[in-house]
C-alpha cells in the first residue's frame, strides 16, 4: 500500500473585500496608525495611574456581531459607495506582485480575484476557482482551475497565468519585495532568478487549467492561505510584452488594470476614488450591485461623513474615535479581531544584496545582524518593552479595541499562540533596574543614561502620522522612556507619511534606531515571511542562527503533526520575546460601519461566499437612499 498523502480540497477568491488586510505571509497591513488614537487623553498623567503590572480600571475588550441582516426588499442593481478612511493615500499599484502597503491590497481586493481561498481557520477549502492538491511524496502542488473563470477582458484564466506570477518575482529584473524563501524553494526558481535558466524548472503547465509546481520540501504551512504556495494569476496576454522591470509605471498597472474578481475598474483617481463596475461574466455570478464607488476619507472626516450619512460601508474605521460613531442612527457596527498586531521595531542590522560571481548567486539576498547596533544589547530592548504601559495605551486611547500584545503570533492562531507568555507588561521599576545592571548610567548628571562605555545615547525614533493622537501616543511612549532616563527623540522632529515612512525603514535609513509600525499577518501563523533571514520584511535585520533553526521546523515535514509544530511555535515564541527584535504592542479589533440599506453584510471569516452578504457579488441594496435611522 502506497504511503503517499494527498490533500485535496478548492479554493477560492478572497472574501469580503472590506477587510482585505494582507495578501500572503508577511505582507504589509495597514502599516499606518492611520487615525487609530484618542486625542482627549493626557498621556503624561495616566502612565502615573496604573500598577506596576499593567492593571487598569479602563474599557475591557468589546465583543462585536460579524453579520448584519437588514429588512427591506432588494432593489435592482445601484451603487454602493464606500469610504475608505485613511490619511495616505493608495499608491495605485494594482498588482498583487508589485504592491508593498495596505491601501494598494483594499483596492485591488473588489476587482483583481485570487486563485486560491480559504475557511474559517484560514487553510484552503472547497469553495471556489480552483482545486488543491499537495502530494507530499512528491513535493507537488497541483492547482487546477475551473473553465469558466475569465479575466475582465473575456480571456480565460488559464495556468500559463499563474505561472506567469511567479516569473515576474522570480525575473533577475524584479525589484519588489514579494520574492521569499517560500519561492525560493520552487525547484529551479533561483536559477532563473539569478539568470542561469530561461524558465523555472518547477513550474510546470499540464494543460490550460492545471499547473504543478514541483519545490524542493513541502511543510504544513502550504495547506494554510498564504502559507508557501504563491496563490495568485497574473494575466500573461495583456502583461507579457513589457519589460519586468518597467511593470510597476505602466498604465496596464497603474490605470487600465484587469482582474477576475467581481468587479472591473472603471476609472482611478490615483490616491483619492476608483470607480468599479459589475463584471457580469464573474465565475461564481453576476453581481447584483452595478457600482462600487470608493474614496478615500481623511480621519478628522470620518465621523462627520457617517453623521451624514455620505457612504454605505467605512473601511479602516478609526478605532480611537469609537465612542463618537458607535451609536450613530442609520449604522451598524461590525467587528473582529484583526490578523494584524502595531510594533516598535529595533534596527539590528541592515539588507545585504546578493553576493554574485558574474551570473551566479554566491550568498542570497538577506538580513544581516550587527553586533555593534546602536540597539543591539536587548537589556535596552527589555527595559524599554517595561517602560511602557500598553494596557492603558489600548484601554484609554482605544476605547478597548486594543489590548497588550504579549507575542507576535495573534490570538486568531489559536492553535499556535502561547496565551501564557506574560509578555512585557507595565513596570518602571523592573525597567530602571534592567538599564542599571546592564551598565547604562547617567554619568554627567543630566538626568539621561549614558551607553555602558560612557558615551552619549540617543535613540532616534520613527513613526507615521495618521489620526488625531498619532503624535500624542508617539510623546507618551518617549515620555516613558525619558522617566527611566533614556533620551529618545522623534525622526526630524515629526511624523512621517506612510509611504516615505517605509521608504526609509525598508532603505534602513541610519537616522532610524527606532520604528513604529503595523503587520498584518496574513492567514499563515508561519512567521518565516516577516522574520526569516531572507524576508526583506524583516525590517528590524534581526537574524540568528537559533532563529533559522525555528523557523526551517515551523517549515518542515514534520510540522504535519501539529501537535509538534504547536510546540515549536511556543519555543519560538518564548525565544522571540526574550531576544526582543521588536515589541509586539496592541493586538487590534476592526470596525466596519455599515449603512442600514445595505440588505445583508457578513465579516465573518470563512463565510460562504454565496450567502447573502458574504460575498461582494451578493451584496444587494434595499433603498435609493442612504438610512438615517
Amino acid at each position: 500500500m502506497s504511503n503517499k498523502k494527498k490533500y485535496s480540497m478548492l479554493a477560492s477568491t478572497a472574501a469580503v473585500a472590506f477587510i482585505l488586510a494582507a495578501c500572503g505571509n508577511g505582507d504589509t497591513e495597514d502599516t499606518t496608525d492611520n487615525g487609530n488614537g484618542a486625542g482627549e487623553t493626557d498621556t503624561s498623567e495616566e502612565s502615573g495611574e496604573e500598577s506596576s503590572n499593567g492593571e487598569q480600571d479602563g474599557p475591557q475588550p468589546i465583543e462585536f456581531d460579524q453579520r448584519v441582516e437588514n429588512d427591506g426588499e432588494e432593489i435592482e442593481g445601484g451603487t454602493l459607495n464606500v469610504g475608505y478612511v485613511s490619511d495616505s493615500p493608495f499608491t495605485g499599484i494594482f498588482s498583487w506582485e508589485l504592491y508593498t502597503g495596505n491601501p494598494d491590497a483594499i483596492v485591488m481586493g473588489y476587482m483583481m480575484g485570487t486563485v486560491l481561498g480559504s475557511d474559517e481557520n484560514y487553510q484552503w477549502d472547497d469553495s471556489g476557482a480552483a482545486t488543491f492538491e499537495l502530494d507530499q511524496e512528491t513535493n507537488i502542488v497541483t492547482i487546477t482551475l475551473k473553465d469558466n473563470v475569465m479575466w475582465h477582458d473575456g480571456e480565460q484564466v488559464t495556468a500559463g497565468d499563474i505561472a506567469f506570477t511567479h516569473e515576474i518575482i522570480g525575473h533577475p529584473d524584479y525589484a519588489g519585495v514579494r520574492y521569499s524563501g517560500d519561492l525560493a524553494n520552487i525547484v529551479g526558481m533561483e536559477a532563473y532568478k539569478s539568470g542561469e535558466a530561461d524558465s523555472i524548472e518547477g513550474v510546470r503547465i499540464v494543460d490550460d487549467l492545471t499547473l504543478e509546481i514541483e519545490y524542493q520540501s513541502v511543510g504544513v504551512q502550504m495547506l494554510q492561505a498564504g502559507g508557501g504556495v504563491w496563490a495568485y494569476a497574473a494575466p500573461r496576454h495583456y502583461l507579457e510584452g513589457i519589460p519586468v522591470a518597467e511593470l510597476e509605471s505602466s498604465p496596464e498597472i497603474r490605470e487600465n488594470p484587469i482582474g477576475f474578481g467581481p468587479f472591473k475598474v472603471e476609472n482611478i483617481v490615483p490616491g483619492e476614488s476608483v470607480s468599479y463596475t459589475a463584471f457580469e461574466d464573474y465565475y461564481r455570478g453576476a453581481p447584483k450591485l452595478d457600482r462600487i464607488e470608493l474614496e478615500t476619507v481623511p480621519t478628522t472626516s470620518a465621523v462627520a461623513a457617517m453623521q451624514n450619512a455620505s457612504y454605505d460601508v467605512f473601511v479602516g474605521m478609526p478605532t480611537d474615535q469609537y465612542e463618537t460613531f458607535k451609536d450613530i442612527p442609520g449604522y451598524t457596527v461590525l467587528g473582529q479581531d484583526e490578523n494584524a498586531y502595531t510594533y516598535i521595531g529595533f534596527k539590528l542590522g541592515e539588507w545585504q544584496e546578493a553576493e554574485m560571481d558574474g551570473e551566479e548567486v554566491v550568498e542570497p539576498a538577506q538580513n544581516v545582524l550587527d553586533p555593534d547596533a546602536k540597539m543591539a544589547d536587548k537589556n535596552l530592548r527589555q527595559a524599554m518593552a517595561y517602560a511602557i504601559d500598553n494596557d492603558a495605551v489600548g484601554a484609554r486611547f482605544y476605547q478597548g479595541l486594543r489590548r497588550r500584545a504579549n507575542s507576535p503570533i495573534i490570538p486568531n492562531f489559536a492553535d499556535y499562540y502561547n496565551e501564557e507568555l506574560e509578555g512585557y507588561p507595565f513596570n518602571q521599576e523592573r525597567a530602571i533596574e534592567i538599564l542599571d545592571e546592564a551598565g547604562y548610567v547617567d554619568t554627567n548628571g543630566d538626568g539621561m543614561r549614558e551607553t555602558p562605555e560612557g558615551e552619549e545615547l540617543v535613540i532616534n525614533f520613527a513613526s507615521m502620522s495618521g489620526g488625531e493622537v498619532a503624535e500624542p501616543i508617539v510623546e507618551y511612549y518617549m515620555q516613558s522612556w525619558a522617566a527611566i532616563g533614556l533620551n529618545v527623540k522623534l525622526l526630524d522632529g515629526r511624523l512621517h507619511e506612510f509611504n516615505s515612512f517605509y521608504d526609509r525603514v525598508q532603505a534602513d535609513d541610519p537616522g532610524i534606531d527606532i520604528y513604529q509600525g503595523a503587520w498584518g499577518t496574513g492567514m499563515d501563523p508561519t512567521p518565516d515571511g516577516l522574520y526569516g533571514r531572507e524576508a526583506m520584511f524583516n525590517y528590524t535585520r534581526w537574524a540568528t542562527e537559533e532563529n533559522d533553526e525555528f523557523m526551517e521546523q515551523m517549515a518542515s515535514v514534520e510540522g504535519f503533526d501539529i501537535e509538534w509544530r504547536a510546540e515549536v511555535f511556543n519555543e519560538w515564541q518564548e525565544y522571540f520575546m526574550e531576544e526582543l527584535p521588536i515589541i509586539p504592542t496592541l493586538f487590534r479589533k476592526s470596525v466596519t460601519p455599515v449603512n442600514n440599506r445595505v440588505g445583508s453584510f457578513d465579516i465573518t471569516v470563512g463565510a460562504d461566499l454565496d450567502t447573502p452578504g458574504a460575498g461582494l457579488h451578493t451584496l444587494y441594496l434595499t433603498g435609493e437612499d442612504r438610512a438615517t435611522e
